[in-house]
């Protein structure tokens, strides 16, 4: 019987998860009010908190599952990417306990576990498998042969699509996070009341950094010749901007699929939580034939229960870190 303790920090939220034989037991996220007065996550003030919630959210995560320490066979953390003094709180911990009860360490790739999210309960994807992996700072297509043997065949050239939204989120005067905001709206608006441009960028790569700049000048336009255009029309706004963005996403899959003959498909990565981007998967399956997978909502923000499930696979592989492992370095992917 195999036990995994997980600790996921690469950001602001501190997550602990504890894994036995490919199961999750439990899953434990302390989340940051302190950013939402700044607008967006202070990187100082995240370490901080990390340091403050790690102990007690490792112990919630041990009590629920219903282990103790000497019980555990690894230790797992998230090693990249993310703010490196969140990562640090992390590394640091997970060092000093696989240390303290001589067990293995294993670091773990924070977009390799976002896409193993899909594989944490059933229905599981079979190999091979495509991920589109959104998130705040990734968008990512990925091409998944095995849990360990991933290849990133489509990428962000500039800012990633929870970038565009949160952007978009601001500009329209919404509160910090605003991305789950132009959400909420977008489903009481009209998607094609305002048109907004597809950038043109060959291959499977994406670009979000001219949309952006297009809805800020519309913002802007707009604003000049009605003040109150925003609040006049917020939900059509959302819905406007959150089409444009799902249908950049879901062009680039669909050539991704058509490409490599892959027909399971699947979504991963904080924006998968968006009920827009995931009602598209789902008609774009049933259009072009697609298995699909959506992870539960708890799993596509950051956790550790992605962690583990890496972790584990990793585990089996015999794929362990020596403790002069650093945290922010580059994470194996395969």
């Amino acid at each position: 019987m195999t036990n995994i303790l997980a600790i996921e920090s690469s950001c602001d939220e501190t997550s602990a998860a504890v894994l036995q034989d490919g199961k999750i037991l439990s899953n434990f996220i302390a989340n940051q009010q302190v950013h939402e007065q700044y607008g967006g996550v202070v990187p100082e003030l995240a370490s901080r908190a990390h340091l403050q919630n790690i102990v007690p959210v490792v112990d919630a995560a041990l009590r629920k599952a219903g282990l103790t320490k000497a019980e555990l066979d690894a230790i797992a953390f998230t090693q990249s990417p993310g703010l490196i003094g969140s990562l640090l709180v992390g590394c640091s911990f997970a060092k000093a306990m696989a240390l303290a009860l001589d067990i293995p360490l294993i670091a773990v790739h924070h977009m390799q576990a976002h896409v193993l999210a899909n594989f944490i309960e059933e229905p599981r994807p079979a190999f091979p498998f495509l991920c589109l992996t959104v998130s705040g700072g990734h968008t990512q297509i990925v091409l998944c042969e095995d849990f360990l043997k991933m290849t990133v065949i489509g990428e962000t050239q500039d800012d990633a699509a929870g970038e565009a939204f949160d952007k978009t989120a601001k500009l329209l005067g919404l509160p910090y996070p605003g991305g789950p905001l132009i959400d909420r709206y977008a489903r009481e608006g009209d998607p094609e009341r305002f048109s907004f441009p597809e950038p043109r960028i060959p291959g499977l790569n994406f670009s979000f950094s001219g949309l952006k700049t297009a809805i800020l000048y519309f913002i802007r336009d707009e604003t000049a010749k009605d003040p109150d255009f925003v609040a006049k029309n917020l939900p059509d706004i959302c819905a406007s901007v959150q089409h444009r963005i799902i249908t950049i996403l879901m062009n680039k899959l669909v050539k991704a699929a058509q490409q490599t003959g892959v027909t399971h498909v699947g979504i991963a990565g904080g924006v998968s939580a968006n009920s827009g981007l995931r009602a598209a998967l789902e008609t774009y399956s049933k259009r072009y034939g697609w298995q699909h997978y959506i992870p539960k909502f708890e799993y596509c923000t950051d956790n550790a229960a992605m962690i583990a499930i890496t972790a584990y696979h990793k585990f089996k592989a015999g794929q362990f870190s020596p403790l002069s492992v650093s945290a922010g370095a580059r994470a194996t992917w395969s």
